[in-house]
């Protein structure tokens, strides 16, 4: 028997429908349509009235959640974060490393490549669709909290090492491209499909156009990790703001970046291009305390993450991310939620599956209030939350 879904109104989301029916069977949509112009079907009947529908959140940057850390990489740990997730809306999700040693790295990219190979046997949780790799083929000087002795000069050997330890698993990769080899390495991983994001970056707005050229398509929470924008050396945020062809990510906390800036990125990157992370770590959904982001020890307090005084990742959550859009830049909840579904979807190449609600794609919806509460997470046609 099929399920049957209504509400409201569905953000799919590059439209509105008003009194939305959605059908599902064996986990996908197989009818979206207005019960104004027709029946509801018979079937197993999720109704939402006066909610929203909208399709689950992708977050392509996280670290983890609910007290536990994605390099921890193992099955208890990933549990968590992904039912922890699932209660924010999110359906899928990128689980990101930091610079490590080799070693641990190594680890931690053979655990998530395991959990990867058996994420559809996990119903009720966020589904980790690949591994963000955030170091090691950063900048020294725009490093962050990525420890020193640990960064590593990127080349396709080394890359190719981290690509074997996570058995192909690995979708986006972070990197620096003025750095030697960049631009080599960068072109190597995108043969394997692996998307280059510019970021934890000091290159010259020259340097930043030939890690472009060379094929990255992306970049890592913009402002952040990046030399500063002037007037006479725009350097790599300047190409990252005005290429059109580049879409960028961004933490809209209120912390990292400041509302005005926030609004600045939205009108350059504008509704096509922009796509909102959490770069969350274990702490999110916790009290203030000390927890570890990839072994490294954070401070919690205020909702700042730090580590010796620097910005260490967040506690912020996709929903309020969305939320957030709509109260510093004024945009509406269609135009919010697109950030965080149909964005991320195009940018990692499955918007046939994932990120917009329509016939033949997967059931993986989330049902929002008006002002974009979280209220119940559908994955695969079943409620998870």
């Amino acid at each position: 028997m099929p399920t049957v879904i209504t509400a409201a109104r569905l953000v799919t989301p590059v439209e509105w429908i008003e009194a939305p029916v959605v059908v599902v069977e064996d986990g996908r949509i197989t009818a979206l349509r207005s019960r104004n112009s027709a029946e509801i079907p018979v079937g197993r009947l999720l109704n939402f009235p006066d909610l929203v529908l909208a399709p689950g959140f992708i977050d392509i940057h996280i670290h983890g959640g609910a007290g536990r850390d994605a390099m921890e990489a193992d099955e208890s740990a990933l549990a968590q974060i992904e039912r922890q997730l699932v209660k924010h809306g999110v359906t899928a999700y990128l689980p990101t490393t930091v610079t490590a040693s080799r070693e641990r790295i190594f680890q931690a990219l053979d655990g998530l490549g395991k959990s990867i190979a058996t994420a559809n046997k996990n119903p009720g949780r966020a589904a980790p669709l690949g591994i963000h790799l955030e170091g090691p083929f950063i900048s020294h000087e725009k490093r962050g909290v990525h420890p020193t002795q640990n960064l590593l000069p990127p080349s396709p050997h080394a890359f190719e090492r981290f690509w074997q330890a996570s058995a192909g698993t690995i979708r986006m990769m972070t990197i620096a491209p003025e750095l030697p080899g960049a631009a080599e390495t960068i072109q190597y991983a995108r043969t394997m499909g692996v998307h280059s994001s510019l970021g934890h970056s000091n290159a010259t707005y020259q340097e930043a156009q030939s890690g472009i050229s060379a094929g990255a398509d992306h970049a890592t929470h913009t402002f952040n990790a990046m030399r500063a924008l002037d007037h006479r050396d725009p350097g790599i945020l300047g190409a990252v703001l005005e290429n059109d062809g580049l879409t960028a990510d961004i933490i809209a906390d209120g912390i990292h970046v400041h509302p005005s800036v926030l609004k600045l990125f939205l009108r350059s990157k504008g509704a096509d291009r922009s796509i909102l992370i959490t770069d969350a770590i274990s702490a999110t959904d916790m009290p203030e305390g000390i927890y570890s982001l990839g072994g490294l020890e954070v401070h919690v307090s205020n909702g700042r993450c730090e580590h010796q005084g620097k910005l260490a990742g967040s506690v912020l959550t996709l929903d309020r991310a969305i939320r957030n859009v709509m109260t510093y830049a004024g945009w509406q909840l269609q135009q919010a939620v697109r950030l965080a579904t149909l964005n991320p979807a195009q940018r990692l190449g499955i918007s046939d599956q994932r990120g917009l609600l329509a016939t033949g794609r997967r059931a993986d919806l989330v049902v929002l209030t008006p002002e974009g509460q979280v209220v119940q997470t559908i994955i695969g046609g079943e409620v998870a939350n």
